[in-house]
């Protein structure tokens, strides 16, 4: 299956950007009668026929149309620390979107190494790693947020922060808190970790502390373990 990214999908015809024509008739050869899928990122998953095989404007018609295509049966908001080399954040956004994510929050904390991203690339790697894991929904990729703001702000389901800090005693595993078919935001700190104020404000406002295991990860690392975690928990019959 071929999957093309069209947010601003009109029925039923449809033309591709020239970029994504190019891609479809000239490195994919597709003819006219050869059969795409095109996505909304919303959930909509249209299977479509080209009917010009222009590789500067392709134009498809939507032959069937699939709403809510695989929808993930929980939420998850990730809050991540960007990393100072760019590269191994950008991994991450591949890899979540892979496994499921519902929303990417990029925090700033007062350890951050890196305190501005290029938004629009970013959004490009996402979109990327929808379309090569056939995926019908594009997480959301907030702007550069400032931790104390995600802390505070509406949250109908389950909180977690990671840390490494001993001296706030033990931390549960995360296999063991995330229910199935629940809401679940997890924040993810910098290289530097979060500070003792930055956890002491998280605790104060409904995050519990988590471990993700045994061994020392890297924030990007760390980050892919907590999605993985909490699509193997909803994924268990």
């Amino acid at each position: 299956m071929q999957l093309f990214y069209a947010p601003e999908i009109s029925l039923p015809l449809y033309t591709l950007t020239e970029e994504e024509s190019k891609h479809c008739v000239r490195v994919l050869r597709m003819v006219e009668g050869d059969e795409l899928h095109l996505t909304d990122g919303r959930g909509t998953l249209h299977r479509c026929k080209v009917v010009d095989a222009n590789a500067k404007r392709c134009t498809v018609e939507i032959v069937e149309s699939h709403a809510e295509y695989e929808k993930l049966p929980y939420r998850l908001v990730m809050a991540v620390a960007p990393t100072k080399i760019i590269d191994r954040f950008e991994w991450f956004l591949e890899k979540a979107t892979e496994v499921g994510v519902s929303e990417v929050y990029p925090i700033e904390s007062f350890h951050s190494e890196r305190r501005q991203i290029k938004h629009d690339r970013e959004e490009k790697v996402i979109t990327a790693a929808v379309k090569q894991s056939l995926k019908a929904y594009h997480p959301t990729l907030h702007e550069l947020t400032p931790l104390k703001q995600v802390l505070t702000m509406p949250f109908d389901g389950d909180k977690f922060i990671a840390h490494c800090n001993s001296s706030f005693g033990e931390r549960e595993y995360l296999g063991n808190l995330v229910k199935k078919e629940r809401d679940t935001l997890i924040l993810i700190g910098p290289e530097g970790d979060f500070s003792e104020e930055e956890i002491n404000f998280a605790l104060q406002n409904g995050f519990k502390p988590i471990s993700l295991g045994k061994q020392r990860l890297r924030t990007e690392t760390a980050a892919v373990v907590a999605t993985v975690i909490v699509s193997t928990i909803n994924s268990l019959q």
